[in-house]
């Protein structure tokens, strides 16, 4: 069933860049998922299409109005609620989730990615300036997320961030179904980062790819990428480790790595 995903944002032509380019233009084109931008200045109700404000108590910037932004999730709401009935997957029970995107929120880790991409249909809702009315987002916000602990122009970057993560996960996106598993962060990995990669020629600028993966022996292979991964992962993020019940044999690999032992 095709996902569907509608933005509500001041610049519809950002999203180009995921429509058009790449595995989520491919999967686009396949129905894999659908996108519809929705401009709020298309729901203001005065003549100079009136989208923010000063906000209440002074400060600097402006603030997003409420009225333009609540009716445009209206409207996103009411599409995917047609698109469920023509399915013949209801409305009310397919309802949209609301999501804002905010550095303010818990930044999104591989598991809040993945929940996501299972939910039939998204409404993004992406702020500018100095914010959102917060009356709107307590009346009709679902959930928040963040991409990580910096602030951005707008919404906009962060809903296509998550939007191509998503999208990557459905069956047949990928040339390979098994590069979404072996990915860093895959549950499939327990916590380890992906190993290093390397491809012809067998030399460049010096420096030689390892001998192992040249070998042919693909169960030296494995070991070796196994035992990469996890040094890779507690030499960057070893916060990733912490917590996780490992296996024997990856405990002894672990403190060999510690220690220095080849």
């Amino acid at each position: 069933m095709t996902k569907h995903y509608d933005v509500i944002t001041l610049f519809p032509e950002m999203f180009d860049a995921i429509a058009d380019s790449g595995v989520t233009r491919r999967a686009l084109d396949e129905k894999v998922w659908d996108l519809k931008c929705w401009n709020p200045r298309e729901f203001a109700q005065d003549k100079y299409r009136t989208i923010d404000d000063r906000p209440f108590g002074g400060g600097p910037g402006m603030v997003m109005k409420a009225e333009p932004l609540n009716a445009a999730i209206d409207a996103a709401i009411r599409r995917q609620q047609g698109l469920n009935r023509e399915a013949g997957a209801g409305s009310e029970a397919n309802k949209p989730k609301v999501v804002y995107l905010t550095p303010q929120a818990k930044p999104a880790k591989d598991a809040d990615i993945r929940r996501l991409a299972t939910e039939s249909g998204l409404v993004f809702l992406c702020g500018r300036y100095e914010g959102i009315d917060e009356r709107l987002i307590e009346a009709r916000v679902d959930l928040e997320v963040s991409i990580g602990d910096y602030v951005l122009s707008g919404g906009e970057l962060a809903a296509m961030v998550l939007i191509d993560a998503m999208v990557r996960l459905q069956p047949g996106v990928l040339n390979t179904a098994e590069s979404a598993v072996e990915d860093s962060f895959s549950p499939a990995r327990e916590g380890r980062l992906d190993h290093p990669h390397y491809t012809r020629p067998e030399i460049w600028n010096d420096h030689a790819a390892p001998d192992v993966l040249i070998s042919g022996n693909h169960a030296e292979i494995a070991k070796w990428r196994h035992r990469i991964a996890l040094e890779r992962t507690w030499k960057r993020r070893p916060d990733l480790l912490e917590g996780r019940s490992l296996n024997r044999e990856d405990l002894k690999l672990l403190e060999a790595i510690k220690s220095g032992k080849p």
